[in-house]
Parts: C-alpha cells; structure tokens; sequence
C-alpha cells in the first residue's frame, strides 16, 4: 500500500526521469554506434581544422 501510494504521489516525476533517462541512453548508443563506425563528431571539414592531426577521420583520409 505504501508503495502504491509512493508511485501515484510522484508519477509525473518518475515519467519525466524515465524519459530523460532514455533519451540518454539512446544519444550514448548513437554516439557509440558513431564512433564504431569511424565517423567524426565534427560535421565542418577536416581542412581546415587545426586539430586535424590527431583526428581519426582525417587520417583515414590521408591513406
């Protein structure tokens, strides 16, 4: 009974965290599946980047 009570009490909030918490989780797994996948996290070119030297897609692009 207490925990029923608890759960109708804060139900907005516990779906406000349940949906904040998958939207995280969903960026995490993209940003992996990106970063799996070789892409940049840049989306200007790697020209004129002056980090350019020690970028993984950038250096793809020289061999």
């Amino acid at each position: 009974m207490l925990l029923i009570s608890f759960i109708s009490q804060n139900l907005g909030t516990i779906i406000v965290a349940a949906a904040v918490a998958a939207l995280v989780i969903f960026l995490v797994a993209k940003l992996i599946r990106d970063k799996r996948a070789g892409k940049s996290g840049c989306s200007c070119g790697c020209s004129s980047c002056p980090m350019s030297s020690g970028c993984p897609s950038a250096n793809k692009e020289k061999r």
